[in-house]
Order: structure tokens, then sequence, then C-alpha cells
């Protein structure tokens, strides 16, 4: 039975400009910059640059009122055609080639370059092959990725072989074409693993003593030398720590991932654009925005202009309404997107500033020891805004500082209590495992325990757990990778 009922819901959304604006917060300043280029070609009623005159803003409030409602515009003895008609316009803008035919066409030249699969196809055109060894020789080239290695099995290359090419040859004919294609360059190419890699290198090598004993401890020792087990190795190959440095030595001129080598090899660099600087002036701090953050935008005079001449109009056509429907989609806009890159400007600045005042000692010497426990919420509490808005300025942003460029997430730490009660921040006690692990004897490295020991006694009191999970974050192997003879 069907029954009517009243129900009461009290719900909290956010509006579209507060989505906007924690969108536009969260960009970086390349990332931000893009989406201003964008809302520019989207939007014709939003410009760039400084506006006609200062009393732009002013004149816009007069002619443009928020709460005129679109249907009630009166627009009756006004054609569209008036107002969006090319019979003023000059021949000359419409033409396709705006320029004097004198003019030479300049065109920009784009450098191209040779991939790091081409470059080895390249060298196989120097190898006399025969059809079915160029067929596997080309398939091998293009199975090795950007490092230079085959990571996958001889086995699964030959069914490849098979159902893609149409090539039905053994493993051992692929082992022998493999051999060839592991003879260009760069050395230890289209290895199978890193041991392999390495021992290719090698055989390239002058023959020395040093060289002869690094392959034989890599083809017969590997395992015990990625653990560093120095004392299997001297036992073994019956050898001395002389001449197992000497080999060490040798191996560790080598490339692990010859593919990298290449110069030609296309990749990605990601350019920081820091979105703060930070200076010291005689011995104060001072901030800055980038300039490139804070763009002139105005609202144009023109759509402004057009539509108080569709407010004073009196004819109510559907196509009249339809124009100055649009025409205040576009106007409000830009006006929110004027106001939201305002917004932003000053979410930022404030955020940045608070940090900077927080972390004073720390911004004015360098030092990391001096960096004071912080997290979001210190930061959020101060100026009054949510942690979440804290998090899209510090995880994306970055602030050029005497001391190098940094991520300012960076700058957050949590807080650990030392022997006298006081809060330091953890990054202070990771600079001070660190700095032990740099000055301690490599001979005989200290284990996690040791260096829990020594942390008590500066007056960190930390368990061993907590000092390897530290030290994994500080990227430094556990102790015996750490050992040298």
């Amino acid at each position: 039975m069907l029954k009517q009922h009243l129900q009461f819901k009290l719900s909290q959304k956010l509006s579209p400009q507060q989505i906007q604006l924690m969108k536009l917060i969260q960009l970086p300043t390349q990332a931000f910059e893009q989406r201003l280029k964008q809302e520019l070609e989207e939007n014709p009623a939003l410009e760039s640059g400084k506006a006609e005159s200062e009393t732009m803003d002013e004149g816009f409030e007069d002619t443009y009122d928020d709460s005129t409602d679109s249907e009630t515009i009166a627009a009756e003895e006004i054609n569209i055609d008036d107002y969006l008609s090319d019979d003023e316009i000059p021949d000359y803008r419409t033409q396709t080639s705006n320029y004097s035919p004198d003019d030479d066409e300049k065109s920009i030249p784009y450098a191209s370059g040779t991939s790091f699969n081409q470059y080895l196809l390249n060298q196989l055109n120097t190898v006399y092959l025969d059809d079915e060894e160029w067929a596997i020789a080309e398939f091998l080239v293009g199975s090795v990725d950007e490092s230079g290695y085959i990571r996958r099995p001889l086995s699964d290359i030959m069914d490849d072989l098979a159902f893609t090419q149409n090539i039905y040859v053994e493993e051992n004919k692929i082992q022998s074409v493999l051999q060839m294609v592991q003879e260009l360059d760069p050395p230890g190419v289209a290895a199978r693993s890193l041991g392999e890699c390495l021992i290719l290198q090698l055989k390239r090598k002058e023959k020395t003593p040093a060289v002869e004993l690094a392959i034989s401890i890599l083809e017969k020792s590997f395992d015990q030398f990625t653990k560093k087990h120095y004392s299997k190795l001297l036992q073994k190959h019956h050898i001395n720590k002389e001449q197992l440095k000497e080999a060490i030595s040798e191996i560790e001129k080598l490339n692990p991932k010859p593919g990298g080598s290449y110069a030609g090899n296309t990749r990605i660099i990601e350019h920081i654009v820091p979105d703060f600087s930070i200076k010291i002036v005689e011995g104060e701090l001072e901030l800055t925005l980038n300039g490139r953050n804070a763009p002139e935008l105005h609202v144009s005079r023109d759509y402004s202009n057009m539509l108080e001449g569709y407010k004073n109009s009196k004819e109510k056509s559907k196509s009249q309404k339809d124009t100055v429907l649009f025409i205040k989609q576009k106007l409000d806009s830009a006006k929110w997107f004027i106001d939201a890159i305002k917004q932003r400007q000053q979410t930022l600045y404030i955020t940045m500033s608070t940090i900077m005042n927080y972390q004073k000692d720390y911004f004015l010497s360098g030092d990391e020891r001096k960096l004071r426990p912080m997290i979001l919420k210190d930061i959020a509490d101060k100026i009054d805004m949510d942690v979440s808005t804290v998090s899209r300025v510090a995880n994306s942003k970055y602030v050029d500082t005497p001391y190098g460029t940094k991520l300012i997430k960076e700058y957050f730490s949590e807080s650990m209590k030392n022997e006298q009660g006081e809060d330091v921040s953890t990054k202070e006690i990771k600079k001070i495992l660190e700095t032990v692990i740099g000055e301690e004897q490599k001979k005989k490295p200290l284990t996690d325990d040791k260096l829990a020991k020594i942390l008590k006694e500066r007056g960190y009191p930390i368990a061993r757990r907590t000092v390897a999970k530290y030290r994994e974050q500080l990227g430094i192997p556990v102790a015996r990778l750490r050992k040298q003879i």
C-alpha cells in the first residue's frame, strides 16, 4: 500500500566555487598555468593582462547585477545581428594568411633522436645474419628494456616467435643469436640478469688477474658476493684480502644498467618550479610568492557592455533570452575564477608564512636538527583552516630556500620525547642516525642494536625496530651490506 510521508534531512554539500578553489589550491605552478590557459580559451568573458581602465571593476558592478533574473530582462527592440555582425570588420582580418607575401614563412626545427632499440638495430646491420637469424635478433632487440636487460625467459621468447612471427626454432638457436646480440654496444646489453650483465662487461676489458678473479667470483660465488660474505670468498677462491679488494674494485667500476648509458636515450625530465621563495634579508626571513601564481585577470569589457545593451532592450524573443543567459553564465564563471585565484594566492601565502615562522630556526640556519616537530593539524589550527587545505598546499608545492629547493611536506614530521621530556622531531633523530652511520668503521659497521644504544646515550631512547625503520627510510642498508674490506 502506497503512503505519503515527510522526511527532513540535513546535508552539507560543497558549492561549485568551493570545489573549484580546492582544485586550484592543489595545483603546482606549472599545472596552474595550464589550468589558467585552459580557462582563458574556454571563457571569452575572461581576459588576461591589465584592464583598459582602472574603473573597470566599478563599471562592471554597475552594469552587471547577479540578482537579475535572465527571464525578466527586456530585450524586445534589439537585434542580435547588430551586436554579432561582422560588417564593419576589415577584409584583411578574415584572410587566411595575415602577413605580407614578401615575408618568409619560418618554421621551428624539431630535434629527433634515435631510440635505444633503434640504436641496437643499426648495429645489427653490420653483422652478417641470415634471414632467420635476423628475425630472431630483431625480436630479441625489441625485448630489451630501457635498462638494457631482457627480462623474459628464452622459452617464452621461443613461443612468441612461433605464434607471432611464424618462426619455429629451438631454444639453443635463440641462445646462439642472443650471444651475437650481447656483443653489441653498450657492453652488457641484452643480459638476462645482473650477474650476466657484469660478466659481459668484464669480458670486454683487458685480461688482468683482478679482472679474471672478478669473473670467477661472479660466475661461481655471486650470492656470496652480493651478501658480502668476504670470509667465504677468501676461502673458496684461495686468495688474500688484497686480491679480493682489487677484484671488487673492478666490479664496482661496471654499469649495472647499460641501457641508461646510451646518450640518445630520450628521458622525461621533470622541471620543478618553486611556488615560494624564502630569503634571509638582514637576519630576517622574507617570503615571496612566485609571480606566475599571481596572474592579472579581469572581466571582458565587451561582454559587460553587451549585457548592458541587452538589459536596456525590450524584445523578449527566445533567442535573446538564450543569448543573455549565455553571457551571464560566462560572466559568472569569469568572476568566480578571478575570486578563486585571489583566494588561492591568499591561502598559499598564509599557509607558507605560518610554516616559515614555525620553522624559523631551521630556515635561518639550515640545520635539519633544528626542525621542530610539525604536523598538518599544527598549521591548520594556527591559520584556522581545515587540515585537508594544508595538505593540498604541502603535498604539491615547492619552496626555494638558501639551502635548496624542497617539497614543503618534507618539513612535516612527527615528534618523540627525549630523556629530558622535550618533544624532538623524528627528522632530527634521522639526521643524527645518518651522521653516526657515516662516521662508523666500514670494516666493522654498527648493527641496529648498537645504533640504538648510541642514540640512547645521546638522549634519544628509541627501540631497535624504530632504528631499523628510520634506517630503511634513509635508504641505508643493514650492517652486513655496509661492510667493506
